[in-house]
C-alpha cells in the first residue's frame, strides 16, 4: 500500500481498511452472482462467509497487534519485473476462475454432491486458518516479493517443515474453492494455480538467495518448498 508508510498512521490505515474491505466483498460477490444470474446461490454465500468473516477478525487482530504487518499485506505493487507480469496474469486468471462457477450454476454443467461441497468448504476454511497461522509465525510475510529492513530467515513452526507454507495455504484455499462453489469445470483452474505458485516460488527464491542473509543455508536445512517429500 503506497499511501501508508512504516511509521503507521493508524487512522489512515483504518480508512483504507474501511474502503477496501466492503469493495472487495462486493467485487467478489459480483463475480459469482452476475454469471449465475441469481442470488439464490447458497454455495457462493457460504464461500463468501468463509472468506470474509475470518478476514474481518484477522484485520482487527493485525490492526490492533501488528499494524506494520497489515500494511505489508496490503501492498499490491511488485518490484520484480517477472512478478509484475505474473501479478497481471494472476489477477486476470483469478477473475476468470471465479466467473466459471457462476456460469456453471446457471447452465447446470456440474452436479457436485452435497457432502463434497461441504468437505471442500471445510478445507477452504482450513486453508484460511493456515494462512493466519503463517502470518503469526512470520511477520515478514509481505504480499509482494521484497527484502525488508532487518529481515531475517524464519525457520521455526511451519517453516521448519516447508519453505513456503503461505503458498500451501493458498493452494488449499483456492484449490478446493471450485468444489465448494459446486463446479467441476472450475477445477481446470487448479492446474494453472499450481504453475503460478511454482513460477512465483522459483523467482522468489532467487531473490531470497541473493539478498537475504542465511537463506541459502536455510534451503539446505529445509529441503522442500511446497509439498513435503515431493518438491
Amino acid at each position: 500500500m503506497n499511501d501508508i508508510n512504516t511509521n503507521i498512521d493508524k487512522k489512515k490505515l483504518l480508512k483504507v481498511i474501511i474502503t477496501r474491505a466492503p469493495l472487495s466483498f462486493v467485487m467478489m460477490a459480483l463475480l459469482f452472482f452476475l454469471p449465475a444470474r441469481t442470488i439464490n446461490y447458497w454455495e457462493a454465500w457460504v464461500f463468501l462467509a468463509i472468506l470474509f468473516i475470518p478476514a474481518a477478525f484477522v484485520l482487527i487482530y493485525l490492526y490492533r497487534e501488528d499494524p506494520e504487518l497489515l500494511v505489508k499485506r496490503m501492498k499490491m505493487r511488485e518490484k520484480q519485473k517477472e512478478q509484475k507480469l505474473l501479478q497481471l496474469f494472476s489477477s486476470l486468471f483469478f477473475i476468470a476462475m471465479f466467473l466459471v462457477p457462476g456460469f456453471d450454476k446457471y447452465y447446470g454443467w456440474s452436479s457436485v454432491p452435497l457432502w463434497l461441497k461441504l468437505f471442500s468448504t471445510a478445507l477452504v476454511l482450513l486453508g484460511y486458518i493456515m494462512f493466519f497461522v503463517v502470518l503469526r509465525q512470520n511477520r515478514y510475510a509481505s504480499r509482494v516479493i521484497e527484502i525488508q529492513d532487518k529481515q531475517k530467515v524464519i525457520d521455526t513452526g511451519l517453516y521448519s517443515v516447508i519453505r513456503h507454507p503461505m503458498y500451501d495455504a493458498v493452494l488449499v484455499l483456492y484449490g478446493f474453492a471450485p468444489l465448494a462453489l459446486g463446479s467441476y469445470w472450475a477445477l481446470i483452474g487448479d492446474i494453472i494455480i499450481l504453475f503460478i505458485l511454482i513460477f512465483r516460488i522459483v523467482n522468489e527464491e532467487k531473490v531470497l538467495m541473493r539478498e537475504l542473509e542465511g537463506y541459502t543455508e536455510y534451503m539446505k536445512k529445509v529441503r522442500y518448498r511446497l509439498i513435503p517429500g515431493l518438491w
